[in-house]
């Protein structure tokens, strides 16, 4: 669990970043599903990594400028009547005592109390997002600081993401975090091995799909994104959801589902047999995609460009195209004008940690991100020869015998100061492993 300690420390950090600025943060709004019904709430990544407040309808405001509160919540108020319907709130007292705020006031009075603490700041750090009215909220109140500037010479003159200075603290795990993701990660690894067993000729996706995400719940943990499970050609669609075809003999199966525990999360893909063994064909192309994935994990090191975990996979993949007469021509100009992209469309990896797709930098302009110990990525190369694969002009038809292959092999892997640390590598993936 993450402390009360640990999210004051985050706190402590980004306003030395800020230092007289003033931060906002939104919390997630609820969703509705239809009618009347609401998803389950789901709070926002940044308010959750400096809060630990999990409820909906919440501002955060770090200040650190301000002589006496320099962390201030609004939140909703306590109402008897509605949490007999929608559940626990912590109100406005609380809020103080429970998650560390200077001071906290009732979300209603956010419009009165919020220019206090602009007033002194020279810029507004907000993250402008996908809630419109809050945004036209803070950019109204930064307006209105604004024609009253020339007066006094005082306000913030400026609004920058807040992004900018949070998401680099969010890219490197502390200890804690990691010990939750490699928690997410045990229970997936467990999920993915169980599925494996599970999944037989005769059986639908659909059945896969409830097996791996009753381990999750049975664990504590809930799906991190809409697991994929796609038999056949279906997985030659990268993000296949519909679930619903019955599994064939001779069918590979790719399986691209993590947890998420306590709001970190796992990504695992693997693609396997159904029948237990390989066709000539599959073999062949899980061989590349395996091979390519190996010697991407391989780039995992401190000081290592992130993009030479991709270069590495896309040139081990085109080389076993090529060696296959799928690819045809020089490997240099095949990788500079991309012409693999018809079999390969993806990128290798990304972020990972309270987001799937994590928040972080992945190239500083011409500058390259370097690899840094704390940082979680996946590394996932593959290879999809849909049946309706048109291959770039110049390229040679691809023959019926390899369409409807489609290979993933997906790990979470940990940047240690030493190299890499694979916290999914419990779900086997050799050929041997697989066909065993």
């Amino acid at each position: 669990m993450i402390t009360s300690a640990e999210y004051q420390q985050r706190r402590e950090q980004l306003m030395a970043k800020i230092g007289t600025g003033t931060a906002i943060f939104r919390s997630a709004p609820m969703a509705v599903m239809h009618n009347d019904v609401e998803y389950n709430f789901r709070q926002d990544s940044d308010f959750f990594y400096l809060t630990g407040f999990n409820e909906p309808n919440a501002v955060a405001v770090l200040a650190p400028h301000h002589e006496k509160h320099k962390f201030v919540l609004f939140v909703q108020p306590k109402d008897p009547e509605k949490e007999t319907w929608t559940g626990y709130r912590t109100g406005v007292e609380k809020a103080k005592e429970v998650y560390g705020a200077d001071e906290a006031y009732p979300i209603a009075e956010l419009d009165e109390k919020l220019p206090q603490y602009l007033q002194k700041a020279d810029r507004i750090y907000y993250r402008l997002g996908q809630d419109e009215a809050f945004n036209n909220k803070v950019l109204k109140h930064w307006q209105k600081l604004m024609r009253v500037y020339p007066k006094h010479g005082t306000g913030p003159i400026a609004l920058q993401d807040a992004g900018t200075l949070l998401h680099p603290m969010r890219l490197l795990k502390s200890e804690t975090e990691l010990e939750l993701m490699r928690k997410a990660a045990n229970i997936s690894v467990k999920a993915h091995n169980h599925a494996r067993t599970f999944a037989q000729a005769g059986r639908y996706e659909y059945e896969i799909q409830a097996e791996i995400e009753h381990l999750f719940g049975l664990n504590g943990g809930t799906p991190a994104y809409p697991s994929i499970v796609a038999s056949g050609a279906n997985a030659c669609i990268l993000h296949y959801v519909e679930n619903n075809r019955q599994l064939q003999e001779g069918d590979l199966l790719l399986i691209d589902a993590g947890c998420s525990y306590k709001y970190y999360n796992a990504d695992i893909t693997r693609t396997f047999p159904i029948s237990g063994k390989f066709t000539p064909e599959q073999k062949t192309i899980y061989e590349i995609v395996l091979k390519a994935q190996i010697a991407a994990i391989e780039q995992v090191k401190p000081g290592n460009p992130y993009q030479q975990v991709h270069d590495s996979a896309v040139r081990v993949i085109v080389e076993g195209l090529m060696e296959l007469g799928l690819l045809t021509g020089d490997i240099e100009e095949i990788i500079k004008e991309e012409k693999y992209k018809p079999f390969y469309m993806h990128r290798t990896g990304h972020w990972l940690g309270l987001d799937v797709h994590d928040v972080g930098v992945y190239q500083w302009g011409e500058n390259p991100q370097e690899l840094q110990p704390g940082q979680v990525l996946t590394v996932e190369p593959g290879i999809y020869i849909s049946p309706e694969i048109k291959p770039v002009e110049g390229q040679p038809e691809v023959d019926q015998r390899w369409r409807g292959i489609g290979v993933r092999i997906e790990d979470d892997v940990l940047v240690t100061p030493q190299g890499y640390d694979v916290l999914t590598a419990g779900v086997p993936k050799s050929i041997e492993e697989m066909e065993g």
